[in-house]
């Protein structure tokens, strides 16, 4: 997809850190820009950011964890600017620590916002995205979701955020098949960041109050918060950097976004491994933020 300008990118979870840079860098590229947040406050700032700079942007407060919430989005959007010709289905939170620690409420938070938020926006804008290309020739769509290089990899105190993270591969591949078999104007696309410096370490505060434990975390949860922060603050790349990356993989119809492909041979491993038929296994020498996280979460298993 080349022709980007003019056209209109909806951004999900787009008030703040990855979701925010995207926005920015669609905002740079002459398109019109639907921010969609659950944090209102967060939402109007950046709307505001994007005015002051000239782009035509506007904001809807969406739950991506609704199906209505998000249909509700989809109609704004086409309402204010017309069909979407980008949409990122971006919105994501984290939890982490041993897996069998994490209650049945992180797993109900963590797969509505990441698994089903992905899901509700492929729901609502697939179909009118293939409108417009049936009713336009020259009409271009792509969807991205954000996924991340946990959805690829395994590792201690990953947790139910890795796993999340696999079902948005899968629901992005299944995307792709299915979209191939509708024509060639619409196409989709799966981002696979590594730590990005962020505030994905604060995503608590959007957590509903019916889903927060009875219990604060355990300490090998600690421990595992504790490294995933120090790891986030120190990213190798920004959020502007991987804004910027995805932008130009969709122009050439990249599926695959790796924006920190240096990680590719922890992948290349576990895959190698699945192939062999062997027990997984990590190569942790080689990965020293994985050895730390290892070592970190071992001593607090043992306190």
């Amino acid at each position: 997809m080349k022709n980007m300008k003019g056209g209109v990118a909806v951004v999900t979870g787009g008030g703040s850190g990855l979701g925010k840079a995207i926005a920015q860098e669609a905002a740079r590229r002459g398109m019109r820009v639907v921010i969609a947040d659950v944090q209102a406050e967060a939402m109007n700032a950046a709307v505001k950011e994007l005015r002051a700079s000239g782009a035509d942007a506007i904001g809807v407060l969406t739950d991506v964890t609704s199906a209505a919430s998000v249909e509700a989005l989809a109609e704004a959007a086409e309402r204010q600017f017309g069909p979407a010709n980008l949409v990122f289905n971006n919105a994501g939170v984290a939890s982490g620590g041993p897996i069998w620690e994490s209650t049945e409420k992180d797993w109900k938070w963590v797969f509505a916002v990441n698994v089903d938020g992905v899901a509700n926006g492929v729901r609502s804008f697939t179909p009118r995205m293939l409108a417009a290309a049936a009713a336009d020739p020259a009409y271009q769509g792509c969807i991205v979701n954000t996924a991340s290089m946990a959805g690829l990899v395994t590792a201690p105190g990953m947790g139910i955020y890795s796993v999340s993270k696999h079902a948005v591969i899968a629901i992005s591949e299944c995307l792709y098949h299915d979209l191939d078999l509708a024509g060639d104007q619409v196409k989709t696309a799966v981002l696979c960041p590594s730590y990005v410096t962020t505030n994905i370490s604060q995503c608590y505060r959007t957590r509903p109050a019916d889903l927060a434990n009875e219990s604060g975390p355990t300490k090998s949860q600690l421990a595992t918060q504790a490294i995933s922060a120090k790891d986030l603050a120190n990213g190798s790349l920004t959020a502007e950097e991987v804004a910027s990356i995805t932008f130009q993989a969709i122009e050439v119809g990249q599926f695959y976004v790796y924006p920190s492909p240096e990680l590719l041979p922890i992948v290349k491993n576990r895959l190698d491994n699945i192939a062999a038929g062997s027990n997984p296994d990590i190569p942790y020498e080689d990965i020293p933020m994985f050895k730390e996280r290892r070592d970190r979460l071992k001593e607090a298993l043992a306190s």
